[in-house]
């Protein structure tokens, strides 16, 4: 069937005042299109999303069809290629259909949208400037994440799409930055803003210290260095450089006050054979503050079995949401896919995985397609524990909406996850004896107590968490816990003073 064409004389302008959007087009982060009645124009193809996203990103400017055909379908021949273009742009039209007619532009050689009949989050961040920073706000993710692997030729145009964006972006930021210096609370926003864009500017995260430091906020300096150093592990399998560590080392002051980033991984010493007669930590004061903790999550790349290399990028979506949703947990530091590919690439030695980025748990996992059904089949190895399966869990989902599914699956296996590591990290607290117990280890030991519901149990976890903030007066994790106690000691009625 022949295509309808609409034959128009392109021409650039800047839209005006009169422009009316008709679609608002967000690019950064997972793709979406939405009309002003809040209807969801958003293509379900990926290729028909690809083509949008090239066409909107040339935005006010036409793109040849023979440049978008060659972009998205580089392995086809060429008839082939046009006629492929010829049925998303079909579909992509009728996806548009709900916001207007004249969205989109076409004519036999090229496309355009009309200009200010769409609104696009990549123009905003572009527009944006030291007077006027907002924009980057909205620089919240990479750039069309989730299209990954539409095309080679589409995959190296997003790559240097991303980067050129990124540097614009960072070049502000930078600029921001370097103007902020003398007020560390405008100094903190600039290189929180920075850092949004870039995690890995090592400038941003020395200015974060030091702005924390000239607040008289130490401990926040540290753990600026902390998140720093597990960034550069993650995300370039490097250690902060010495610059910074030595930055680190001048706010930590001297060498008796200064705290490791990590609890002892050996397991010291039996618990009492009463928690009641454990010796009270007040006494332990500043000058003995232990260290805290926090649980070392890699997330393996998942491994396709009997599914065509056209199904690859659910593999690498599914683990890339687990990671992002295992991060929103503060307690658990996450080590991704992308730095894990090397392991998955070999014969999946746990132990070498373990000594060279010093893993607690390892998830894994594989994926599988049978006709319309998706098998995703996950287990959470405890590295600690000669590699003993802490979790596993299988999912069979429809093959519909494949962002929906990993949306479901992460949400999920991250509610199940958390608290099972949890429970276990609690358990191995007990192992270490009171007396040497650091403020993690007491607020891990505490929470299964409050979990029983039994009040002498209950007491107990008080005396933990009170313990644990003494100990350590500015661990936000130990007091966020305490207020819980509290919360529930009222609510059980067992408050001598509610």
């Amino acid at each position: 069937m022949a295509e309808p064409l609409v034959r128009v004389a392109f021409s650039i302008r800047t839209p005006t005042a009169a422009d009316q959007v008709l679609v608002r087009l967000r690019l950064i982060g997972q793709m979406e299109a939405w009309t002003i009645r809040s209807e969801s124009v958003l293509p379900i193809g990926r290729k028909t999303r690809a083509l949008l996203a090239m066409v909107a990103l040339a935005n006010p400017r036409p793109v040849l069809r023979g440049r978008l055909a060659e972009q998205l379908w580089s392995r086809r021949p060429d008839e082939q290629a046009r006629a492929s273009l010829r049925q998303e742009i079909h579909r992509l039209l009728d996806a548009l259909s709900p916001a207007g007619s004249d969205v989109m532009m076409v004519s036999r050689d090229q496309l355009c949208l009309r200009p200010g009949a769409v609104w696009i989050d990549v123009e905003e961040v572009i527009r944006a400037n030291t007077d006027q920073p907002a924009s980057l706000a909205l620089l919240d993710g990479d750039l069309l994440e989730d299209l990954d692997g539409v095309d080679p030729n589409f995959d190296a145009w997003l790559n240097a799409e991303r980067e050129s964006l990124r540097d614009r972006a960072r070049g502000i930021a930078e600029t921001m930055l370097r103007d902020s210096q003398e007020d560390p609370a405008t100094a903190i926003a600039a290189a929180q803003r920075l850092l949004a864009i870039d995690r890995t500017h090592e400038g941003a995260w020395r200015a974060l210290m030091r702005a924390y430091t000239a607040r008289g906020e130490r401990g926040l300096a540290v753990q600026a260095y902390d998140r720093c150093r597990t960034v550069l592990a993650d995300l370039l399998d490097a250690a902060p450089s010495a610059e910074t560590q030595q930055l680190l080392t001048t706010i930590r002051g001297p060498s008796r006050n200064r705290l490791p980033l990590r609890p002892p991984s050996d397991e010291a010493a039996e618990l009492p054979s009463s928690v009641d007669a454990a010796p009270p930590l007040k006494a332990r004061g500043h000058d003995r503050a232990g260290p805290r903790g926090g649980v070392h999550v890699g997330v393996m790349p998942f491994r396709l079995v009997g599914t065509s290399d056209e199904d690859a990028h659910l593999a690498s979506g599914i683990a890339d949401e687990i990671t992002t949703a295992l991060a929103r947990f503060r307690w658990l530091l996450i080590v991704s896919s992308s730095s894990l590919g090397r392991f998955a690439a070999e014969h999946r030695d746990e132990a070498a995985i373990r000594r060279e980025l010093g893993l607690d748990f390892l998830l894994d996992g594989t994926v599988q397609r049978f006709g319309d059904t998706i098998r995703v089949n996950l287990r959470l190895l405890d590295l600690r524990a000669n590699n003993q399966i802490a979790w596993s869990r299988r999912f069979d989902r429809q093959a519909g909406d494949l962002l929906w599914l990993q949306d479901e699956i992460a949400a999920q296996v991250v509610a199940q996850i958390d608290p099972e590591i949890l429970l276990i990290e609690a358990r191995r607290s007990t192992s270490r004896s009171h007396v040497d117990s650091t403020a993690y280890d007491l607020m891990l030991r505490a929470i299964p107590l409050m979990n029983r519901m039994e009040r002498d149990a209950f007491m107990r976890a008080g005396q933990h968490l009170a313990d644990a903030v003494t100990l350590e007066p500015d661990y936000a994790a130990a007091y966020a816990w305490y207020a819980y106690w509290h919360i529930f000691l009222v609510g059980q009625d067992w408050a001598s003073d509610p």
